[in-house]
């Protein structure tokens, strides 16, 4: 769809950001929908920022922003971090290269960090994203089980590909019952692979999920999951504790998906919260400290498939039937373990090894204050989520429990909600989640919660309930 001008109904959009409709119309000359990624768009058109510092960000036409989206989720420590620069110069001074094609020391390193805090991460592979942790991770299941179908759940995220654009964000209409879910394409072009289509299990029902993988047992290899939905929609204790018990039962491999939450919810992630050890993790975002990264780990005898032989490598040129490469489970890439990707993530993380409990602290006053505020203007709206992450859902409903409770609360709101505050300086994508860096201080909390007083106000005049 070409992007155009409009008169936006719920504020001076376009007056605001005339040189963001600008940039976006160039950039449509040459990108597809002017974007590099689907997630950067939102209607009429995205905003196009220009500058980050700190919890700020300013956009093309000069405007000021306190960011909450923080590259959804990833730049824990906010934007250019001290920390993080000077990690990425000793690295690449000490080491005189950004990338070495070889192994190095950093690798070993940031695995012992990782692992200090996911010990249920007993071997890792790097990436270079959450997505290709993901797809990593199902592969490495089905080579090491035999089996070849994966389930996922209604609701939930695990990347673009074939395998998992599957009932992220269907229509009520299409997403069949509450007990048994269909699986929905999220995307053209996935047509030829309806054999491989997820047996896709309901969040948060124990029963139904029990059910499903009984039923599928003998073909299923995984269950992957996000433990927190979005990042911000909790899974019941009792319901992780019997998918672990059903898993393991049937002899199907449980795979955490941590990529928003891994040192979000807490420094060990959701299977800290849970006090429950997946089969397999992936982890991506925060690890990076702001660049591109995924990680794979999980028990010593899955990881063991990828372990190298002498004559077992796809590229061992002149080997012939000799190869055993058949044997193992190929994983490679150029970047993985890239050096200063990793002088940059283990920076992140011994900085919020210092700083997440005031983190989390500051996250429960902003999500108190603002409900707080809603109540006084009359707005119904709740902030839900865990740990450094939560979302502002417009509704009474107390009980949201999955991606079909989700659907029910007032998303139109939520939206007009975004647009006002975009119009005060407030930044995150409209209906998206808020993620809260060490870089949010009192100036970010006061211009927050006034510009909320001022928003939601707005709402009660024109008539929200």
């Amino acid at each position: 769809m070409a992007i155009r001008r409009m008169d936006h109904p719920f504020l001076k959009y376009g007056a605001k950001t005339e040189k963001s409709y600008e940039a976006m119309m160039e950039a449509e000359e040459y990108l597809p929908g002017g974007v590099t990624a689907n997630i950067k768009h939102f209607s009429p058109y995205p905003i196009v920022m220009k500058k980050g510092h700190g919890a700020w960000l300013e956009d093309v036409d000069g405007n000021p922003y306190v960011d909450f989206l923080m590259a959804y989720g990833a730049l824990a420590l906010g934007h250019g971090h001290d920390d993080v620069k000077n990690a990425i110069m000793e690295q690449v001074t000490n080491d005189g290269t950004f990338l070495f094609g070889t192994p190095h020391m950093l690798e070993t390193r940031f695995a012992k960090k990782v692992q200090s805090y996911y010990p249920s991460m007993e071997k890792i592979r790097f990436t270079n994203s959450g997505t290709e942790a993901t797809l990593l991770a199902i592969r490495l299941a089905c080579a090491y089980t035999g089996k070849k179908k994966i389930a996922k759940f209604e609701g939930h995220y695990h990347g673009g590909y074939n395998e998992m654009l599957y009932s992220i964000n269907p229509t009520l209409a299409e997403a069949g019952k509450d007990y048994k879910p269909n699986a929905v394409p999220e995307s053209a072009g996935l047509e030829q692979f309806g054999d491989d289509k997820p047996l896709v299990l309901p969040f948060n029902n124990s029963q139904a999920t029990e059910r499903l993988i009984k039923r599928h047992a003998n073909e299923l290899a995984a269950v992957i999951i996000e433990p927190v939905q979005g990042g911000f929609i909790p899974a019941d204790q009792k319901f992780m504790d019997r998918l672990k018990r059903v898993a393991k039962k049937y002899d199907v491999l449980l795979i955490f998906d941590e990529v928003k939450t891994g040192f979000r919810v807490a420094l060990g992630g959701a299977q800290q919260v849970y006090n429950l050890k997946p089969d397999i993790t992936t982890l991506g975002k925060v690890i990076g400290g702001g660049f591109p990264i995924g990680i794979v780990g999980g028990r010593e005898e899955i990881l063991a498939i990828t372990k190298p032989k002498a004559k077992g490598d796809v590229f061992d040129a002149g080997q012939g039937k000799n190869s055993s490469a058949k044997e193992i489970l190929f994983h490679s890439g150029t970047y993985n373990g890239h050096p200063t990707i990793l002088a940059a993530g283990l920076a992140t993380m011994e900085r919020l090894e210092q700083d997440f409990d005031d983190v989390l602290s500051y996250t429960n006053i902003l999500r108190e204050n603002i409900e707080k505020i809603a109540r006084s203007a009359g707005i119904p709206l709740k902030t839900l989520g865990l740990g450094t992450i939560f979302s502002v859902l417009c509704t009474s409903d107390d009980e949201i429990k999955h991606y079909r409770d989700l659907q029910k609360t007032d998303l139109s709101l939520r939206k007009k909600l975004d647009f006002h505050l975009l119009e005060e300086g407030i930044y995150t994508k409209p209906l998206n989640r808020y993620s809260i860096s060490t870089a949010h201080g009192d100036r970010e909390l006061d211009k927050t919660l006034k510009a909320y007083d001022k928003a939601l106000q707005r709402l009660g005049d024109d008539g929200a309930s």
